[in-house]
């Protein structure tokens, strides 16, 4: 996306924007448009960083576009850790070992993952 010249209340409103759009594709699951936000958010940030101080009034914004850029962070680092989570429970062994006839413990030839398609 090409961004136009503008100041820096407007860089950081449309930050701001971004930011709770990001939020939103991630909730959707839309990955494409998700991709997108975070390329927009990602040349936001690059224009912000050559901003050497920021108006009194713009304090306000920027405390607002941390906390909800730490929203975000928080939303996606407990979704991976779901995903992980998940993805441990299913490769778990689902049988257990058992006893031969001669009470001698067996292991089960079943390996347990269940997303590997073997059942």
């Amino acid at each position: 996306m090409i961004m136009t010249a503008g100041t820096t209340h407007e860089y950081l409103i449309r930050l701001h924007n971004v930011i709770l759009k990001e939020r939103e594709n991630a909730k959707a699951l839309d990955m494409e448009s998700l991709a997108r936000t975070m390329q927009e958010k990602e040349e936001l940030i690059q224009i912000l960083a050559h901003m050497k101080e920021l108006d009194d009034e713009d304090k306000e914004i920027a405390g607002i576009i941390r906390h909800e850029n730490r929203r975000n962070a928080y939303l996606f680092k407990a979704t991976l850790g779901w995903i992980r989570e998940t993805m441990e429970f299913f490769g778990k062994r689902t049988v257990t070992s058992g006893y031969s006839a001669n009470a001698g413990m067996v292991n089960s030839k079943v390996n347990g993952r269940l997303l590997s398609g073997q059942v």
